[in-house]
């Protein structure tokens, strides 16, 4: 089989919206060159897009023109390193999906063990923020869910009450188990994530939990979040402004 029936064939088995290299192109065949020389006349032909520099995908095509690819696929070799879960998705997009805001934004953010410089992709400018926890598979969820307490003031276009609120909602549908668990994880986080995450672990009724939360906190120090005690009504026993 030609080289070119081969690329063919093979990008009309890949889904819309797929992100590919090359590289993924390549391993069933010798011709590099040629493989690269297709790919880029596809693009050239509009039947491909190119993401960033040896990046494709199929664009999904609507109405209203051609999609992006969403943001996992955008970033998700910066995810995973020889099959190992190395970063998450945070930031905007998981706000987003958590109900914390309905804004969209054009930058992407990860957590990751190790951080790196930043990097653009597309319209998409990718950023890097450290986690000092394991980042696993069960972990993820519960990680996402403290960078948005940790981010509180940073959420835009949301109301600091309504905010609150949706944190209640979210904390108080989790298992006992993963609380527990989330509790552990944000010994590794803020004083002031800490604090906010114990007054609402406090509302939603887990007082008994948030023991190791308070004995973490320094008694005098006051945290500075712009939350009242309209907002929130435990936030006085942990220092909350």
């Amino acid at each position: 089989m030609k080289v070119k029936e081969f690329v063919i064939k093979k990008i009309e088995r890949l889904p819309e919206g797929f992100v590919f290299t090359y590289e993924d192109i390549i391993e069933e065949t010798n011709s590099k060159e040629a493989v690269i020389k297709n790919l880029n006349r596809m693009v050239t032909s509009g039947k491909l897009s190119k993401l960033s520099k040896g990046r494709f995908y199929k664009p999904e095509k609507t109405p209203f023109g051609k999609l992006e690819p969403n943001e996992f696929q955008i970033a998700k070799d910066l995810l995973k390193k020889n099959e190992k879960l190395v970063g998450y998705l945070t930031g905007l997009t998981v706000y987003n999906q958590l109900g914390l805001t309905t804004q969209i934004s054009n930058i992407i953010q990860i957590g990751r063990n190790e951080t790196r410089p930043a990097t653009q992709r597309g319209k998409y400018k990718i950023y890097f923020i450290k986690q000092k926890n394991k980042i696993s598979k069960e972990n993820i969820p519960l990680l996402q869910i403290l960078d948005a307490i940790r981010y509180i003031k940073e959420i835009p276009d949301t109301k600091i009450q309504l905010l609150c609120n949706r944190f209640l909602n979210i904390l108080s549908e989790l298992s006992q188990n993963n609380k527990t668990t989330l509790i552990r994880l944000a010994l590794n986080y803020s004083p002031a994530t800490r604090a906010l995450l114990g007054a609402l672990l406090d509302k939603v009724g887990d007082e008994e939990l948030t023991g190791k939360l308070q004995n973490s906190l320094n008694p005098i120090t006051n945290y500075k979040l712009g939350i009242t005690r309209e907002n929130l009504s435990t936030i006085e026993k942990w220092n909350l402004k």
